[in-house]
C-alpha cells in the first residue's frame, strides 16, 4: 500500500473548502429545489431570531431594574413569541434536512449505479475502480447533505456574527478582536485533523474492501458449505478481527487526538470570554453599564464566539466534505466507451457484404497483465456455422467470447460482424443479435418469470415467448416443481424463496438465453457443467436443432458435445493450433486426438 498524498498547506485547504460546493448545490437543487429554497429561508430566520431574543433579554432586565411591571410582562411575551418562532424554524429545518437527505441519498446512489451500468467489463476487474466505487458509495448518502448544511450554516453564522459583532462594537472594538482571535487555533486544528481523517480512510480503501469481503464470505450462503466443511471459518474470522482491530486503533488514535486537542484549544476561547465578561461585570458594578447591557454584551460575546467558531469549524468541515465529494465526482468522471456515442447503424444489408464473423490479427491483454490472453488471432466463421472451442483452462476460449460480445475491445486488431467492425455497431443493436450463457451465469434472487424474462426485457410479459424459451432451455420440469409457477420466488435470500439445484439453475439460465429469439449468434460457454452427461447431451441436441441457420459457438470439455459442431477449434496460448471436424482432428493425431483419447479412456 502506497503512502498517502502529501498534506496540502492551510491556504490550499481553505481554497479547497468550496471546490465542489457549486456542483453539490446543483445536485441538491435538481433533487429538491423547493425544499432547498425553503431551507435557506429558514436558515436566515434562524440567524436573525437569536439576535432579537438577546436584545429582548436586555430589555427584560432593564425593565425589572426599573421596577416596571407592564414593560417586564410585555417584553417577556415578546421573548416568548420569538423563542416559539425560533423553535418552529428549527423544527422545520430539521424536517427539511431529513427529507432532503433521503431524496438526495436516493438520487446520488441512483447516479452511482447508473454509472456502474456504463462501465466496461475491464473496469470491474480493476481494483482501483472498485476502490473508487467503494469510496463514492461510502459517503454518498450523507456527505452531499452535510456539505449543503455546512454551507447554509456558514451563512447563518455570518448573519448572526454580524449582528452580535455590531452589538459588541458599541461597547468595545477590542472585544470583537478577542472574539475572533480566541477561536482561530481550534478551527485550524479541526481543519488539519479533518484532512488526516480523510487521508486515513482513502489510504485504507483496499483493506476496507478486504474487510467487507471477509464479512461477506463468513455470512453468505454461497460460501457456507466450504467454510464449514473445510473448517476455514475460524481462520477467516481471525483475519477479520485482526483487520478490524487495526482500523479501530487508527480511528481511536484520531478520535483521542481530536478530543484532547479540541478540549485544550477550547480553553483559549473560554479564557477570552471570561476576561471580557469580567471587564463587563466590573463596568456594571461601577455604573458604566446597566444590568441589561451586561446581559446583552455577555450573551453577544458568548453567542458571537460560538458563531465565529462555528464558521471556522464549518470551513474545516467543508474542506473534509469536499475531499469526500471529490471521490464521488472522480468516480462519475471515469471515462467509458459504452457505445452510447457510436453511430446508430442499421443492421448491414446482405448485398455485397461478407456474412459471418471475422477476427483479424486480434490480440488481447487483460488490464494489469503482461501476458497476452489472445495473440494475433485470425479466424473467419461463416454465417450459420457451428463452432466448438476446445482447450485447457486459461487457453483463451472465454476471452474470445468476451471479445465477440464486445465486453472487451481488442488490444490489437479488429473483429468484424457481417463486414462491419464491432466498434462501429450500436451496442444495443449488436447485443440483440447475440444470445449468451456463460459458465458463471447469474442466479437472480427474484421470481422464475424474471429469471427467464431477463433474457429479453421488452418481452417479459409475452407468455408465448416465455413458454418457448422454457421449452428450449429444457426447464419445463423445473417449472413443474414450483408451487407458484413462474411467479415463484427463487433462491433463499427472501421470504418464501425456493432454492434450486445447480442443474436446475443452469436450465433456467439456458431458458433465459433462448428468450432472445431474434439473436442469430448463439454462444454457450460451458453452461452445462453441472448437468449429467445424458442431460447435457439432450440440451445440445435441442440446441443444435434450434440453432439451425444461426452462427453458434460452444465451449465445452465434453467431446460427445464437441463432436456435434461443424468445426472444432483447438486453442492454446491464445492461438488456434488445430481446426477441423472431429474426424479430421482425430486423424491428425495431434492435441485434440490426445485429449479425446484421454477422455474416452475414462468412460471404459
Amino acid at each position: 500500500m502506497s503512502e498517502p498524498n502529501p498534506k496540502p498547506n492551510l491556504l490550499a485547504r481553505l481554497r479547497g473548502s468550496f471546490e465542489h460546493t457549486p456542483r453539490t448545490l446543483l445536485l441538491l437543487f435538481r433533487s429538491a429545489k423547493l425544499a432547498t429554497i425553503t431551507l435557506f429561508a429558514l436558515t436566515l430566520a434562524a440567524a436573525v431570531l437569536p439576535l432579537g431574543v438577546a436584545y429582548v433579554g436586555k430589555a427584560i432586565v432593564d425593565a425589572v431594574a426599573a421596577h416596571s411591571r407592564e414593560a417586564t410582562l410585555r417584553w417577556v411575551l415578546v421573548e416568548l413569541a420569538l423563542v416559539a418562532a425560533l423553535a418552529l424554524v428549527q423544527r422545520g429545518m430539521g424536517l427539511l434536512r431529513s427529507l432532503i437527505g433521503a431524496r438526495l441519498g436516493l438520487d446520488i446512489n441512483g447516479e452511482i449505479l447508473e454509472k456502474a451500468l456504463s462501465l466496461e467489463l475491464r473496469h470491474f476487474e480493476e481494483p482501483s475502480v472498485y476502490d473508487q466505487l467503494t469510496r463514492a458509495r461510502r459517503e454518498a448518502s450523507s456527505r452531499p447533505l452535510a456539505m449543503v448544511t455546512e454551507t447554509f450554516g456558514i451563512v447563518q453564522s455570518l448573519v448572526t456574527l454580524a449582528g452580535y459583532g455590531a452589538l459588541l462594537f458599541r461597547w468595545s472594538g477590542f472585544a470583537v478582536l478577542a472574539l475572533a482571535l480566541a477561536s482561530l487555533p481550534g478551527a485550524i486544528a479541526e481543519v488539519k485533523l479533518g484532512n488526516l481523517a480523510f487521508r486515513l480512510r482513502n489510504w485504507r480503501s483496499p483493506e476496507a474492501r478486504k474487510l467487507n469481503y471477509l464479512e461477506y464470505v463468513l455470512a453468505n450462503d454461497a460460501h457456507a458449505k466450504e467454510v464449514k466443511l473445510f473448517g476455514i471459518g475460524p481462520l477467516l474470522l481471525d483475519r477479520y478481527r485482526t483487520l478490524g482491530e487495526k482500523f479501530y486503533r487508527e480511528d481511536r488514535t484520531l478520535a483521542v487526538q481530536r478530543a484532547s486537542l479540541g478540549w485544550g484549544l477550547s480553553l483559549l476561547g473560554t479564557g477570552a470570554f471570561y476576561a471580557c465578561y469580567a471587564s463587563m461585570a466590573l463596568g456594571a458594578a461601577s455604573g458604566d453599564l446597566t444590568l441589561g447591557d451586561l446581559v446583552l454584551y455577555g450573551v453577544s460575546f458568548r453567542q458571537g464566539q460560538q458563531a465565529f467558531q462555528s464558521i471556522l469549524s464549518s470551513l474545516g468541515g467543508m474542506y473534509e466534505h469536499n475531499l469526500y465529494m471529490s471521490n464521488l465526482f472522480s468516480y462519475l468522471a471515469i471515462p467509458t466507451n459504452d457505445g452510447s456515442s457510436a453511430p446508430q447503424l442499421a443492421l448491414p444489408s446482405e448485398a455485397g457484404r461478407e456474412q459471418g464473423i471475422r477476427f483479424e490479427g486480434v490480440s488481447f491483454r487483460y488490464p494489469g497483465q503482461e501476458k497476452l490472453a489472445l495473440s494475433k488471432l485470425d479466424l473467419f466463421v461463416p454465417r450459420g456455422q457451428s463452432v466448438a472451442l476446445v482447450g485447457h483452462n486459461g487457453a483463451g476460449k472465454t476471452t474470445l467470447i468476451k471479445l465477440l460480445t464486445r465486453l472487451y475491445t481488442p488490444t490489437e486488431g479488429r473483429i468484424l460482424l457481417d463486414g462491419k467492425d464491432l466498434v462501429d455497431w450500436d451496442l444495443d443493436a449488436l447485443r440483440r443479435r447475440i444470445g449468451v450463457v456463460f459458465q458463471d451465469y447469474n442466479r437472480y434472487q427474484l421470481t422464475a418469470r424474471e429469471n427467464v424474462g431477463f433474457g429479453s426485457t421488452p418481452h417479459m410479459g409475452d407468455a408465448d415467448r416465455l413458454s418457448r424459451a422454457i421449452t428450449r432451455g429444457g426447464a419445463e420440469e423445473v417449472l413443474a416443481t414450483l408451487s407458484g409457477g413462474l411467479d415463484t420466488q427463487l433462491g433463499r435470500w427472501f421470504k418464501d424463496g425456493t432454492e434450486l439445484s445447480g442443474g436446475q439453475w443452469q436450465k433456467v439460465a439456458l431458458a433465459r438465453a433462448f428468450m432472445r429469439e431474434e439473436a442469430d449468434v448463439l454462444v454457450l460457454d460451458e453452461p452445462t457443467a453441472a448437468l449429467d452427461a445424458e442431460a447435457e447431451h439432450a440440451v445440445f441436441e435441442r440446441f443444435r436443432k434450434l440453432a439451425e441457420g444461426r452462427t453458434t459457438f460452444v465451449v465445452s470439455h465434453r467431446f460427445p458435445t464437441v463432436r456435434m459442431a461443424d468445426r472444432i477449434l483447438v486453442i492454446d496460448g491464445g492461438r488456434v493450433i488445430e481446426e477441423g471436424t472431429h474426424a479430421e482432428l482425430v486423424a491428425q493425431d495431434g492435441r485434440y486426438a490426445r485429449m479425446f483419447t484421454l477422455q474416452a479412456e475414462g468412460y471404459r
